[in-house]
């Protein structure tokens, strides 16, 4: 079913961590999310979604994750997540699995958040600032994982007030169960779960 309309003026992306070491080959995490990626065409429909919006005149937010050496924003004794973030040395700040990826380099009147070291886009960020800087009222999710940061930030959005929209072909997660999961299961519950080729139609006159 379509969504509706939505202003392009009040409507942000918000992409999530399209970083070489989810996006690119050779990245840490490009094996595991890999299936999803193959599966659902998430960054040729990201890439198609990004530079439509962007042409209608939407919002584009870019939300990168990124470290220091030695990763030691995060605890000397971490569990879960963290912990393989900071074992695995990822998303070292200045270096190649870092960086933005080719297809998803932001544009010149896109805007980055700066700040995140931790799951959620808002938590720690100057996201929600952007956003409201901006007149913005409705959230375009995509990006990595399905199930860990872009949950999160939609969860978080849904409590801020905003209109939040999940995109189930712009994501992936470490497995397509896991990711099929999330948007069957609980995406519903704090999202209007939708696709990017219905976000292009209801941001264009």
């Amino acid at each position: 079913m379509a969504i509706d309309k939505l202003n392009p003026s009040e409507t942000a992306i918000v992409l999530i961590e399209f970083q070489n070491e989810f996006t690119s080959d050779g990245g840490a995490l490009y094996d595991a999310v890999k299936p999803c990626l193959d599966k659902f065409g998430t960054i040729a429909n990201s890439k198609k979604l990004m530079d439509a919006s962007r042409a209608a005149g939407c919002t584009i937010v870019h939300v990168p994750i990124s470290f220091e050496e030695g990763h030691k924003e995060i605890s000397n004794n971490p569990y879960g997540i963290l912990r393989a973030i900071k074992e695995g040395k990822t998303f070292k700040a200045g270096e190649w699995g870092s960086a933005f990826c080719d297809g998803m380099k932001p544009g010149a009147s896109d805007l980055i958040v700066k700040g995140k070291s931790g799951l959620c886009g808002f938590h720690s960020t100057n996201l929600d600032f952007l956003l409201r800087q901006n007149g913005i009222k409705n959230i375009v999710l995509g990006g990595f994982l399905t199930n860990c940061c872009v949950e999160s930030t939609m969860r978080q959005a849904y409590e801020r007030g905003y209109r939040v929209y999940t995109l189930s072909d712009c994501c992936a997660a470490t497995s397509v169960e896991g990711h099929e999961a999330a948007f069957e299961h609980t995406f519903g519950m704090f999202s209007v779960p939708t696709t990017s080729d219905e976000v292009v139609a209801a941001v264009q006159e």
